[in-house]
């Protein structure tokens, strides 16, 4: 007996393969979820999930409408040619290739979250531009991470054999009663625009403005969580062209300076010291990995790796809470060198990049300075010769000069992946600055303790993978740290050395092994070393907050710049300690921390949240509304963000202008 088929019409049958999209995202989301429990579920006890999944409803259905517009327009379209086998093939296969990449773009953010911290944005194109090594590094984590692929495809066949396909009427029964075919068609097309226009913006009302990235912090309690409520997909679409930098307009001029001002000028007695500065930026160098410098965080059974930084840092200035501006190395050189944090978007991928930008290698070859920039990648690789020419380094030294110094194997000492070996590169580093006329300000950018956590082959047995310890970059740190001693012994056999101060930092921080240091404040940690041979810099620990983006004027303090510059950072020489602060952005809220407390705001100027961080580090207790320091950390905050906002606009990143 023949079955007869169940009619189901195109746009039952889009409906249908709708439905299996959401299916679809929700299982990248719960897949994203297990890829990152560590550093995600932390506060869940506090979370809402109705809210969560209110969210992550919203922003689905956004992506879901935009990535498949195309293929519900072709479903829809009321001519009765659509009904034909060919056209619907077409669509079947347009629905299959979008979601397709759609589950691709989610399970391949899932890894890249670990390094940044957020949903990847259209920003990824502009920063991985310039690498010629792309190949590779996909190659390493697709083997590494074969259990996602097997996922895609997995969800991918899912897809071919659950689509629904329109069937019953070639029978052209229908086609016959052409007016309540036409009629149905159209009215389903009619009501499809406003739907989809309504689910694109994430609302129907007419106060309701498109849905950005940094909604998403309404549907959670940490910026952290909004990755798991956004997507992959909308993150990308949502960033595409979009103007970054606007002025909000908190405040009238007058009010703003009387608030904050970046425009640093000297006193007339500040007189140039003539002192080297050497600025060593650690590649992923983060803060939980420096023993020393655990002592104020409470971490049960932990373990430093970095015995030479340690005994380093007995010598050296260094700060109770020490902050990265910027969760990836693209932000990590604006902050350190130019004193200009991340703020919505890597800055040198936006159009202030192209503004007259300085720093301190700008600033310093205005009275003299040589200046120099060291990074043993290919040159031209993340864009840091650019940064790098742009803000003052009058020479750069990558690997195509490094293949040039006969004193070193350029091959041999490469990684195979991204840079000369640090140890190599920063031997090289050393002895090239011998070759400088002093003063000088130069700063190395380290490259090996990065993914794929690799160290030479002479040192395997060495720096190897302890048993019972599954974070990889510990052997890299411990090669960074010995790469680091082997500098300094070079160093000080260097004419220069004892006219130097050195600062040590890290672009960003890394994989994570506590809990401590993958809360919103934990997750910005990263170590800041101020070293003087001559110890005209006390050694000390001070208790307050430092940032990099106080690096540049507090480096200018100490060689006597008696010139008027430009920084959104603090001179922590001249700043006494109950008056530091500390500022970034994450997922689509800003945080300022002065003080004890932190303060969380959103993009659109209101308080999200206020945590005493040293009482409650992991930042369960909210207590905005009720401490009276409140108001004047949103008000300094606001100032903050005006100011920069308006020099980003106006192109007043220097003093000149």
């Amino acid at each position: 007996m023949k079955i007869k088929k169940t009619y189901i019409s195109s746009p039952l049958a889009l409906i249908c393969n709708i439905a299996l999209a959401y299916l679809m995202y929700g299982l990248c989301r719960v897949i994203y979820l297990a890829e990152n429990w560590s550093a995600l579920s932390e506060g869940f006890d506090t979370l809402s999930f109705p809210e969560a999944l209110k969210g992550c409803w919203m922003f689905d259905t956004s992506a879901i409408l935009y990535t498949n517009a195309l293929y519900a327009v072709l479903m829809l379209l009321p001519l009765h040619l659509k009904e034909r086998e060919w056209w619907q093939q077409t669509t079947k296969w347009i629905f299959i290739l979008v979601n397709t990449l759609s589950i691709i773009a989610n399970l391949a953010d899932a890894v890249y979250f670990q390094y940044s911290g957020r949903r990847t944005t259209a920003s990824v194109f502009q920063q991985f531009s310039n690498e010629s090594n792309i190949g590779d590094v996909l190659q390493v984590e697709l083997l590494s991470h074969w259990y996602l692929i097997l996922a895609a495809v997995l969800m991918t066949a899912a897809m071919i054999f659950l689509y629904v396909k329109p069937h019953g009427t070639l029978n052209l029964k229908m086609l016959k009663r052409r007016l309540l075919y036409y009629t149905i068609q159209v009215l389903c097309f009619g009501l499809y625009i406003p739907l989809t226009i309504c689910g694109m913006r994430g609302g129907a009302t007419t106060a309701v403005r498109p849905i950005t990235i940094s909604n998403a912090n309404q549907y959670v309690n940490r910026p952290a969580e909004a990755a798991l409520v956004l997507n992959t997909p909308f993150s990308l679409l949502r960033t595409i062209n979009k103007r970054t930098f606007t002025d909000p307009h908190y405040y009238t001029q007058e009010q703003l300076d009387r608030l904050y001002s970046p425009v640093f000028t000297p006193a007339d007695s500040v007189k140039p010291t003539r002192r080297n500065v050497v600025v060593l930026i650690m590649e992923s160098y983060g803060r939980e990995y420096i023993g020393s410098l655990n002592d104020v965080i409470d971490i049960k059974n932990y373990k430093g790796y970095t015995p030479f930084t340690d005994s380093l840092v007995s010598q050296s200035l260094t700060f109770d809470l020490t902050l990265c501006n910027g969760r990836q190395s693209i932000d990590g050189m604006p902050s350190i060198l130019s004193s200009i944090p991340r703020f919505l978007e890597p800055f040198f991928l936006t159009p202030a990049s192209m503004n007259k930008v300085s720093g301190i290698a700008g600033e310093l070859r205005q009275i003299g300075y040589q200046t120099a920039f060291f990074h043993g990648a290919e040159n031209g690789s993340m864009g840091f010769e650019a940064f790098a020419k742009a803000t003052g380094y009058a020479n750069y030294y990558g690997r195509t000069e490094y293949r040039r110094d006969s004193r070193f194997d350029g091959d041999k000492d490469f990684d195979g992946m991204w840079a000369i070996w640090d140890e190599e590169f920063m031997q090289f580093y050393a002895l090239q600055m011998s070759e400088l006329r002093q003063p000088f300000a130069t700063t190395i950018f380290t490259a090996s303790s990065h993914h794929p956590y690799n160290v030479p082959d002479r040192y395997k047995d060495i720096y190897r993978d302890e048993p019972g310890d599954d974070n990889a970059m510990h052997k890299c740190i411990r090669y960074v740290d010995h790469s680091l001693r082997r500098f300094f012994e070079t160093a000080k056999k260097q004419p220069w050395y004892a006219n130097t101060i050195f600062v040590i930092t890290a672009d960003h921080t890394n994989r994570s092994s506590y809990a401590e240091y993958q809360t919103d404040l934990g997750s910005f940690c990263v170590p800041i070393i101020i070293y003087d041979p001559q110890q005209h810099i006390k050694p000390q620990r001070r208790h307050c907050i430092a940032q990099q983006i106080d690096i540049m004027p507090t480096v200018l303090n100490l060689v006597g710049y008696d010139r008027p510059y430009v920084a959104f950072g603090k001179d922590l020489l001249a700043t006494p300690d109950s008056a530091t602060w500390a500022v970034n952005y994450t997922n689509g809220i800003y945080q300022y921390v002065k003080g004890d407390l932190v303060l969380q705001m959103t993009e659109g100027g209101q308080v999200a949240g206020l945590y005493d961080y040293k009482r409650d580090w992991f930042m369960k207790n909210n207590l905005k509304d009720s401490r009276p320091e409140q108001q004047d950390m949103e008000r300094q905050l606001k100032a903050i963000i005006q100011s920069y906002m308006q020099r980003m606009v106006g192109d007043k990143l220097t003093a000149d202008k």
